[in-house]
């Protein structure tokens, strides 16, 4: 019984993780969108800005791939999550067994977990290097009040705040599949060893009784 409640208190553990992961990607995805939409779907991660004597002018973008990259990589995951999600809850509705815990399902944890830091860096990364852009023109004293100075061409009036949620997302996700990771590293820890106990004891009751053969006939 209580391996039952314990099981099934980690399988909802599982759940709640996988679909705050999948809110998470989400919302990564569509912070960095509405962003680059601020900038007429250019991507202003690493890119400079300067002052054109009436107006902040961003003065040069990245490649679009670069923003591509971050948002295909949190869509891609959270469609993995809401599927694992959408996997587990029919696990528990129908009593069946979680999925085994195969070294593969590690790999592929590792896998998003990789891709997911290298997501994360880049938004921080670019991020700083753009507000590094925009505090050197000294028109404004950081790059939250950029927000509310005029713009040529554009008018990014919530691009920091967009930008932030982004990263923050793309933060918090990798937090949750570290969680996520170490739930399999555990799990999978664990379950050789039952299949083990058994082979044992069943090859000693084999072996008693191969011993006890001999004496039987005598």
């Amino acid at each position: 019984m209580g391996g039952r409640m314990a099981a099934s208190t980690l399988q909802l553990l599982e759940l709640i993780l996988h679909g705050a992961a999948f809110l998470c990607g989400i919302a990564c995805a569509s912070a960095l969108t509405v962003a680059q939409g601020e900038f007429g779907g250019w991507c202003i991660l690493y890119g400079s800005v300067g002052w054109n004597g009436t107006a902040l002018a961003p003065a040069a973008f990245s490649p679009l791939s670069l923003c591509y990259f971050i948002s295909g990589v949190s869509i891609a995951v959270a469609l993995y999550c809401f599927a694992s999600l959408l996997y587990g809850i029919f696990g528990c509705c129908t009593g069946e067994s979680q999925r085994d815990r195969s070294w593969l399902c590690i790999v592929i944890a590792i896998i998003i977990l990789f891709f997911l830091l290298i997501s994360a860096c880049i938004l921080r990364v670019g991020m700083d290097v753009l507000c590094a852009s925009i505090v050197e023109t000294k028109r404004v004293p950081s790059c939250r009040d950029a927000q509310h100075e005029s713009w040529a061409l554009y008018s990014p009036i919530h691009f920091y705040s967009n930008l932030s949620s982004a990263q923050t997302s793309a933060w918090v996700t990798v937090f949750l599949w570290c969680l996520l990771t170490a739930r399999l590293l555990l799990q999978r820890r664990r379950e050789p060893r039952i299949p083990l106990l058994r082979s044992n004891g069943a090859e000693a009751a084999v072996g008693g009784g191969l011993d006890r053969g001999p004496e039987g006939d005598s």
